[in-house]
């Protein structure tokens, strides 16, 4: 009998809304029949979380050394690192918080690598606060990619009717197109091959954007970058016997991905992917890291200030990204 995967929330920033969606989202009772959650961040700032939203589930304190095993649906586990003051205000940015929400993701990273979790859930952290903080990283991703030594990864976002994967995401766009290179868009277009195959999918159809409006109209629109960047890339992959197709339109490709035409769309920088997704709804997308030795979920949206601390946060991007992790999770 399969034993069931244990997984590892790192609480984000806490001045944010990460320890309310986590706190909400612990609540669902039918999570704990498919999965142990393990916290990993402050146990009082998940105190302060509980009396907002008025749950009735305890908050049980333990260190990395403990059983993780051990735990019930009554109750919510945390890995206690105390970092930060009871009365941490909501809402402001803070080098303590961002520092936080850092030794919160690399410890979750220290208890995959020795097995002790089986998956990572991310709440959101604030990156001008992780800055502050002393670490100089865009985002989740990179922090990922860096403390696993992780060269060939790429964010993926996840929604009922859209996949999106990403050649570039946390720059300028300049710097993202002097970015594209071929070799990195063949690879991302194998990370979606194998990712989806993984999953059960075995001949996946993948739609590659292109760079410029029409994806360049065969030279009308921009400087030959479709030719020059995507189409070896996507000819390499065709030549593999991949799936794939472009580079396309992104003005009519996401509508076709949406519409079941392809299975994931590559996306060439951050906004082309995200705000697609993002327009289809913020509580159903989840934020997958792939091509990293651990498995990363995490939610599809930011640490939201401007509501913290007021128990208003919708927790369904943080449940759907908890039940991914529990999907992707290897078997016991």
């Amino acid at each position: 009998m399969n034993k069931k995967p244990i997984i590892g929330i790192t609480m984000g920033d806490a001045a944010g809304v990460g320890p309310e969606i986590i706190v909400k989202s612990l609540q669902q009772k039918e999570l704990y029949d498919r999965a142990h959650p393990i916290v990993i961040g402050d146990s009082k700032m998940l105190k302060r979380a509980a009396s907002i939203v008025k749950t009735d589930m305890t908050i049980k304190e333990i260190n990395i050394d403990s059983d993780f095993t051990e735990g019930n649906n009554r109750e919510i586990t945390c890995v206690d690192l105390d970092l930060l003051p009871e009365d941490l205000p909501y809402g402001q940015v803070s080098a303590e918080a961002g520092n936080a929400a850092f030794q919160y993701l690399r410890t979750a990273i220290e208890l995959a690598n020795k097995h002790k979790i089986d998956a990572i859930c991310t709440a959101p952290l604030n990156k001008e606060a992780l800055h502050k903080g002393g670490h100089l990283y865009p985002g989740h991703t990179e922090i990922l990619a860096q403390l696993t030594d992780t060269t060939d990864f790429s964010m993926m976002l996840s929604s009922p009717k859209l996949k999106v994967i990403h050649v570039t995401t946390h720059v300028g766009i300049i710097d993202a197109i002097n970015q594209i290179k071929p070799e990195r868009v063949y690879n991302v277009i194998r990370l979606a091959h194998h990712t989806l195959a993984k999953s059960g999918i075995s001949e996946p159809k993948i739609g590659v954007c292109g760079i410029n409006p029409h994806a360049g109209e065969n030279g009308l629109f921009g400087y030959g970058e479709e030719e020059e960047k995507i189409i070896p890339a996507v000819t390499k992959a065709l030549e593999e016997g991949v799936q794939v197709e472009g580079p396309l339109p992104a003005d009519t490709l996401f509508f076709r991905a949406q519409r079941g035409d392809f299975d994931i769309v590559v996306a060439m920088y951050h906004d082309q992917g995200h705000g697609p997704i993002k327009v289809l709804g913020l509580e159903a997308g989840v934020n997958i890291t792939v091509g990293l030795p651990i498995i990363r979920t995490s939610v599809d949206h930011g640490t939201a200030f401007d509501i913290a601390g007021k128990g208003m946060v919708d927790e369904r991007s943080m449940l759907e990204a908890l039940n991914q992790a529990i999907e992707l999770a290897p078997e016991k």
